[in-house]
């Protein structure tokens, strides 16, 4: 008879979302930062950069949309099986105002997470000398694959 699953320690979890976000690939390279995780819940941020900017200042809105999906993605990924990670199926982000300041933050919970499908919802703020100002919300269906062999 198989062993009830144990649930994964805060430090397992940090490190499965850390593993994620800093694979090489576009995550990594916009310098996307793991602000907390915990089963459930992710919170990423995103420091300003002249290449992430469109050409009035602002966050650009995909630059939004990723950070979003990345958010949404760990947050379900969290909440999965050992073994597995979410990808996305289907990403719908309503911008409420534009992203300007000295960063960006997104908060993410996991909302449903079934054996194959899991859907997170997404607030992203933009924060300009400390003051928070919400930009963007989002919900993220993902699908859960299996980790590919290392």
């Amino acid at each position: 008879m198989d062993q009830p699953k144990q649930p994964m320690t805060p430090d397992a979890i940090r490190a499965l979302v850390e593993r994620v976000t800093h694979a090489p690939g576009y995550t990594s390279s916009v310098g996307t930062r793991v602000e907390r995780a915990e089963a459930g819940h992710v919170v990423m941020s995103l420091a300003r950069n002249d290449n992430l900017l469109q050409i009035n200042g602002f966050f650009h809105g995909g630059v939004v949309a990723g950070l979003a999906d990345h958010a949404g993605g760990g947050a379900v990924t969290t909440a999965m099986p050992s073994g597995r990670f979410a990808v996305t199926v289907n990403l719908n982000v309503s911008f409420l105002a534009p992203a300007r300041g000295d960063r960006l933050i997104a908060r993410a919970r996991a909302i449903q997470v079934g054996s194959t499908i899991g859907v997170a919802h997404v607030e992203v703020a933009s924060v300009a000398d400390g003051v928070e100002t919400p930009c963007a919300m989002a919900i993220v269906t993902l699908r859960g694959v299996d980790f590919p062999a290392k």
